[in-house]
């Protein structure tokens, strides 16, 4: 085994006793959090190494990439595929307002798959040079921990090095889960989900998560045939219920066949496709099986065990409020600690992680009023509390405010799709908990309201806000009345 020993150039005689460490930092893991943590780390001062596995969209255990799940098989390219699957709503809605279409649209989706590669690759160079011109050294190679202070990197030709480092931060990500049923090596994930060579003319969906969600809209949006399974009541567990009967509604109202409380038990390859059969004794043909039944922390070839790290039942690896696990020398963040499993929220763990170690300011990440989205079509999008939890958490009682409408372009395209919205206040200190939306843009809508709530708005700071007309976002600044007022003491939370 190769040893590396990495010295500054500028190192001097007196000062060689602190250069005991090849680096401040070594990273695992070069995704939105294990870049963030270095390239800020790097901008302190630090000395940083990064490691990554070789790129592929399809990740494996021993293939990946810089820039992670988000930018390679995630977020990125399934934003990409929503886009081009929301145009063929868009285009029936056109006619509508005038514009003379051809009865029959074609759709090239080998164009679309080339075109979404094409931009996961610029974007994994675009984070290599992130890293480059930040100094911090790269390298290409699985890497796992040997010691409280070391990393050993296994490089694509076998050859293994090894690196010491006074800190060492996890950001390994998580992998999709696959149900142990029998044929489940005939079903693919979401990795796959997003390079397929051929758009699927029937596909079955097992899940009621937002990837679960999200797909069932692309495939649907591009044309297929959409069965989606799942095992409660309504998709979308841990959303506010009311805004989760919206979107299973919007997903009907588009085509896509529902089946809640709803297992799938096998799946037989036939000649025809892929048999799928349901714990109720259905069965139907699909082209494509896509298990999206959650995602496990990426842990298990760290070597984590040997050198002590706790990790819990998932795998996830446990941290403290400052993301230090019971390993001094060793942290984590992103989905490798199973906390809040989302890509803004491994950028704020890897900022607040390099300011305490090397920025001398103690930073604890806030996970309070953080904004989400589910795009679905149309998108849902929340911040802070949903009436549920609002109702488990509140000292007082608890107003909530609804808005059903139809958008205005519905009106003269035709679509038959309400937008909802909703607020959730403190009766006793006016203050808005939570807020809601299911409708066109509500992302971008969601990302201003968050601020106003980090911020502390109240009720009354809304209401004297004044709208931009004609628009959507106005309604979130002219609910007046109170659909409903709940008791501290009124209905339990409901689990769909």
């Amino acid at each position: 085994m190769a040893r590396k020993m990495l010295v500054d150039e500028e190192m001097t005689q007196t000062n060689q006793e602190e250069a005991h460490y090849d680096f401040d930092l070594f990273v695992i893991g070069a995704g939105s959090g294990g870049v963030r943590a270095a390239r800020f780390s790097a901008n302190f001062g630090a000395k940083v190494g990064i490691c990554e596995l070789p790129f592929h969209p399809i990740s494996s255990e021993v293939i990946g990439g810089v820039g992670g799940t988000c930018v390679i098989r995630g977020c990125v390219p399934k934003k990409i595929l929503v886009y081009g699957a929301a145009f063929g709503g868009e285009l029936e809605d056109a006619r509508n307002y005038g514009w003379e279409l051809n009865e029959k649209l074609d759709f090239n989706w080998k164009k679309l798959l080339h075109k979404k590669t094409d931009e996961i690759i610029r974007l994994n160079g675009i984070y290599k040079r992130l890293l480059s011109n930040a100094g911090v050294k790269l390298f290409e190679g699985e890497g796992k921990i040997v010691g409280p202070n070391e990393v050993e990197v296994t490089q694509l030709d076998g050859t293994k090095l090894s690196y010491s480092a006074k800190h060492i931060l996890i950001a390994t990500g998580s992998r999709a889960h696959r149900p142990a049923i029998p044929g489940q090596e005939l079903g693919i994930t979401s990795d796959e989900a997003l390079s397929l060579e051929d758009l699927p003319k029937r596909a079955v969906i097992f899940g009621g998560g937002y990837i679960a969600v999200e797909f069932a809209s692309i495939w649907r949006g591009l044309g297929a045939e959409v069965d989606l399974f799942f095992r409660r009541e309504l998709p979308l567990r841990g959303f506010d219920d009311e805004m989760r009967a919206v979107v299973a509604r919007n997903l009907e109202a588009r085509g896509i066949n529902l089946h809640p409380q709803t297992n799938l038990t096998e799946l037989i390859k036939t000649d025809n496709g892929i048999k799928v059969i349901t714990d109720h004794g259905e069965e139907l043909i699909a082209d494509i099986v896509l298990f999206a039944t959650g995602r496990l922390p990426n842990s298990k070839r760290l070597n984590l065990e040997a050198v002590g790290v706790e990790l819990d039942n998932t795998g996830a690896v446990k941290v403290d409020e400052y993301s230090r696990t019971n390993v001094p020398s060793i942290w984590a963040v992103g989905d490798v600690t199973n906390r809040m499993n989302l890509t803004p929220v491994a950028l704020m763990e890897g900022t607040c992680f390099a300011k305490t170690v090397f920025g001398g300011e103690s930073c604890k990440p806030d996970y309070s009023n953080i904004p989400c989205a589910v795009f679905s079509i149309p998108p849902l999008s929340l911040v802070g509390l949903s009436e549920e939890q609002a109702i488990e958490q509140a000292n007082s009682d608890v107003l909530v405010f609804t808005s059903t409408f139809n958008p205005m372009r519905n009106t003269i395209s035709g679509r038959q799709e309400k937008t909802v919205m909703k607020l959730v206040v403190d009766a006793g200190t006016d203050k808005v908990l939570g807020a809601s939306m299911c409708g066109p843009d509500a992302p971008e809508i969601m990302q201003g309201i968050a601020v106003a709530l980090k911020c502390g708005a109240t009720k009354a700071q809304f209401d004297s806000t004044i709208g931009i007309h004609p628009s959507a976002a106005e309604e979130f600044v002219t609910m007046r009345s109170v659909s409903r007022r709940i008791t501290v003491s009124g209905k339990p939370k409901q689990n769909l």
